[in-house]
């Protein structure tokens, strides 16, 4: 069966970070910033380069609404199917209607320029505290740490892609229960943007199960996948 433990947080870590942001002069400031503070960013000017670097282990993730090609709220869509870690959405855009959809999206805080970069840090770590108490999850030998979004078989880290990792937290969050084909793609995307399609999903899953080492991921003919319950 499923159980949960407490994380405790590691002191001393450095936490990584991933800014989307067109302005040369805050990305600076900030990524100084940051890493006199112990957090290390990663810097994206465009939406193009940040899907391209959206699958990395972050554990926050700035999003300007205002790119030099796209829209913000367009492009935390599209990572959200690729990264699980939280969003906060930094622009000069403060009326109400956007900082009404900032969070209607699910982002989880939305900071209005000019801003200080005490106040950011003081919110992000608000963030990462959250998660840093979440829970783990086992499942027998295999533990599932959804904050360091890390999965280990008796203590040996299994090296899963980001796709690999959100479908297996996604069948070990319904853990007992069949999830269908359906849902599964709907809820995961490639990094490029486009759909996976049926027959890399069934690639997918064959690969965990390899590298899980078990048969704990079930095929329920003709609908999708049950994770067995130990």
């Amino acid at each position: 069966m499923i159980k949960n433990t407490a994380v405790i947080p590691v002191q001393g870590v450095s936490m990584n970070i991933l800014l989307v942001e067109d302005n040369k002069t805050i990305c600076k400031g900030l990524k100084y910033y940051f890493h006199n503070n112990n957090y290390e960013t990663v810097v994206c000017s465009t939406y193009k380069e940040a899907l391209e670097k959206s699958g990395g282990d972050y554990d926050v993730i700035i999003i300007d609404i205002t790119l030099p090609d796209g829209n913000g709220f367009e492009l935390y869509e599209e990572i959200k199917n690729i990264n699980c870690a939280p969003v906060i959405f930094l622009t000069a855009l403060d009326d109400e209607d956007n900082v009404v959809k900032g969070f209607e999206l699910g982002a989880e805080d939305y900071i209005t320029k000019p801003f200080s970069s005490r106040e950011l840090l003081a919110r992000i770590k608000r963030l990462t505290k959250k998660n840093n108490t979440s829970n783990v999850l086992t499942l027998g030998d295999i533990t599932i740490d959804s904050s360091a979004r890390t999965v280990t078989k008796n203590n040996i880290p299994l090296e899963l892609t980001s796709l690999e990792y959100r479908i297996f937290l996604m069948l070990v969050q319904n853990c007992g229960k069949t999830v269908s084909r359906e849902s599964i793609l709907e809820r995961i995307w490639d990094i490029s943007g486009n759909y996976v399609n049926d027959n890399t999903l069934s690639v997918y899953i064959k690969r965990i199960r390899k590298k899980l080492g078990t048969d704990i991921i079930k095929t329920v003919k003709n609908i999708g996948y049950r994770m067995e319950k130990k």
